[in-house]
C-alpha cells in the first residue's frame, strides 16, 4: 500500500483517499461536473506546489515495488493519477451534456496554463503539448466555438496548429475516417486567425519567463499555417465542405500562403466536382497554372450574369485579365466572348460588362482593332470552340457594341457609345456596377424627372387590340 512520505502531513494523507474518491466519481455517470470541479481544483493546487514528478514518467508498478524514497513514489503515483484524470477529461468532450464537454474542456485549458508554467516534461512545449484532441473526433461543434476563444492567444494558436497537423495525419492513417472529423477539423481551422507581423505576437496564454522560440516567431506561425491546411486540404472532403473551403480561401487562406499556387490541386478538385466558379474566384496566383484562363474562359455562358457569386466572379476575372504580359489573341477572347453574351444579356450586367470590356481594349491597345472593321463581311469568331487561342477572336471584331447601342435601356445605349470615339487612356472602376440590382436599376428610373411627354408608340394605337392591320386585330374581336 502507498503511505504518504514523512513530513507531507495528514492534509496530504487525506488527498491521496481524496484523488480515489475523485478519479472514481469521474468515471461514473452520478455527480460529474462535481468531480470535475475537485479535480481542477486539487491537481491545480498539487501542479503550483510541484508535487506531481517532473521528467520522464517511469511505470508505476516498478516504481511502488522498487527502493526508491516515500516522496518519490509519492510524486510517481500522483502524476500517475493526474495523467488518469486529463485522459477522462479528453473522454468527456465526447459527452451528451454540453456543460460537462465545456467544463472539461475550461479544466483542461487550465491545464495547459499551469502545466506551461510548471512543466512536467522540458520537452512539452516544443512539440503539440496538451492540446484536448478530442474536441475533432467528437460530434461537437458547439465546444469548438467554445474553444476558439482560446485561439486569440499566440501561443495555442500555434500549438493548436500543430496538434491538428499531427492529428490529421493519425486519423486518416485508418480506413475509413468519420464525416464529423473533417466538419469538426474545418469549423476549428477556420477559425485560425494569423497576426500580421511579427510586432503582434505578444499575447500568451502560459505565463513564460522566456516564451520557447517557435512561437514567438511570425515566420514560423505562417509556416505551420500553411502546412495545417495544406494536411488538410489535400485529403478527398464531403462535397459540401469545398464550398465552404472556397468561399473564405481568398480572404482568409490565400492571403498569409507564400506558395499560393500549390493550392492548385485543390482548386482543381473543386472544378471537377462542380464548384468551378467558386474555385476560379478563389484563386488569383495563376501565373504557374496552364489550364487556368482555358477554364476561366469556359465559364463564360449566359448563366455567368445570373450566378449568387457574379460580382466576386467578375471583381476578380478583371484581376486575372490585368496582366499587361497576356497575349492580344487571349484578351480578344475574353472581350469577343462577353460581347456575344452581352447580346442576351440583363441591363444590370450589362452596366458593369461593357465597362469591363473597355477596360480590356485600354490595357492591350493591340485588341483596338477589334472596334473598327469595315471590311470584315462575315465573323469568324467561334463561339463553341473551348480554346482561346483557337477561337479566331483577334480576326473579329466587337460588332456586338454596336448593336447594344440601339439597347431598349438608355442607360446601356450610352454606355455602348463609348467605342465612337478614342477611348480615353484612364480605367473606368467597375467597383460601383458590380453589385447593381434589377431593383436599383428600376428605382433610379422611376426617380427619374422627364422635362416633357414620353413617346411610347411611332403609331398611335387605335383601339385596345392595338393599330389597324395589327395580328391580334386579324385574329381577334371584343364582343
Amino acid at each position: 500500500s502507498l503511505v504518504s512520505p514523512h513530513g507531507i502531513g495528514v492534509r496530504d494523507d487525506q488527498a491521496l483517499m481524496l484523488v480515489f474518491d475523485v478519479l472514481g466519481v469521474l468515471q461514473s455517470p452520478d455527480d460529474i461536473l462535481n468531480a470535475i470541479h475537485t479535480c481542477s481544483r486539487l491537481f491545480g493546487a498539487l501542479l503550483e506546489r510541484g508535487e506531481l514528478f517532473v521528467g520522464h514518467l517511469p511505470e508505476e508498478e516498478a516504481t511502488m515495488a522498487g527502493s526508491g524514497g516515500a516522496l518519490r513514489k509519492y510524486k510517481v503515483w500522483m502524476r500517475h493519477r493526474y495523467n488518469s484524470c486529463c485522459n477522462r477529461l479528453a473522454e468527456l468532450l465526447g459527452h451528451r451534456s454540453f456543460k460537462i464537454k465545456e467544463l472539461a474542456l475550461c479544466t483542461l485549458m487550465k491545464f495547459v496554463q499551469l502545466e506551461g508554467a510548471h512543466p512536467l516534461e522540458k520537452s512539452k512545449w516544443d512539440g503539440n503539448y496538451l492540446f484536448p484532441r478530442g474536441l475533432l473526433l467528437a460530434d461537437s461543434s458547439l465546444l469548438i466555438s467554445r474553444f476558439q476563444e482560446y485561439l486569440e492567444h499566440d501561443d495555442i494558436r500555434y500549438h493548436t496548429m500543430q496538434a491538428t497537423v499531427d492529428l490529421v495525419a493519425r486519423v486518416t492513417d485508418t480506413h475509413q475516417v468519420p464525416p464529423m472529423f473533417w466538419n469538426n477539423t474545418f469549423t476549428l481551422i477556420s477559425a485560425v486567425s494569423l497576426p500580421r507581423q511579427q510586432s503582434d505576437i505578444s499575447n500568451f496564454y502560459v505565463k513564460h519567463k522566456a516564451p520557447p522560440l517557435p512561437a514567438l516567431v511570425f515566420q514560423e506561425h505562417k509556416h505551420v499555417f500553411e502546412k495545417m491546411w495544406f494536411s488538410f486540404l489535400k485529403h478527398k472532403l464531403p462535397v459540401s465542405l469545398y464550398k465552404k473551403v472556397l468561399v473564405i480561401m481568398h480572404d482568409s487562406i490565400l492571403p498569409h500562403m507564400s506558395q499560393p499556387s500549390l493550392m492548385i490541386d485543390f482548386l482543381t478538385s473543386a472544378y471537377d466536382i462542380g464548384m468551378s466558379l467558386l474555385s476560379i474566384c478563389s484563386s488569383f496566383h495563376h501565373s504557374e497554372y496552364p489550364e487556368f484562363y482555358r477554364k476561366l474562359y469556359s465559364l463564360l455562358d449566359p448563366s455567368v450574369f445570373h450566378v449568387k457569386y457574379r460580382a466576386r466572379f467578375f471583381h476578380l476575372a478583371d484581376l486575372f485579365l490585368s496582366s499587361s504580359h497576356l497575349p492580344a489573341y487571349l484578351v480578344a477572347a475574353f472581350a469577343k466572348r462577353l460581347c456575344r453574351l452581352s447580346l442576351t444579356a440583363p441591363p444590370e450586367a450589362l452596366l458593369m460588362v461593357i465597362p469591363f470590356i473597355c477596360n480590356l481594349l485600354r490595357r492591350h491597345p493591340a485588341c483596338k482593332a477589334l472596334i473598327h472593321r469595315p471590311s470584315l463581311t462575315t465573323d469568324p469568331y467561334d463561339m463553341e470552340e473551348e480554346d482561346p487561342a483557337k477561337s479566331h477572336a483577334l480576326e473579329s471584331c466587337l460588332w456586338e457594341l454596336k448593336s447594344l447601342q440601339r439597347h431598349y435601356h438608355p442607360e446601356v445605349a450610352k454606355a455602348a457609345m463609348a467605342i465612337n470615339q478614342a477611348l480615353s487612356p484612364h480605367e473606368v472602376s467597375i467597383a460601383q456596377l458590380l453589385e447593381l440590382s434589377p431593383y436599383e436599376i428600376f428605382e433610379k428610373d422611376f426617380k427619374k424627372e422627364e422635362s416633357g411627354p414620353v413617346p411610347l408608340e411611332f403609331i398611335q394605337p387605335q383601339g385596345l387590340l392595338g393599330r389597324r392591320g395589327d395580328l391580334c386585330v386579324e385574329h381577334f374581336a371584343l364582343d
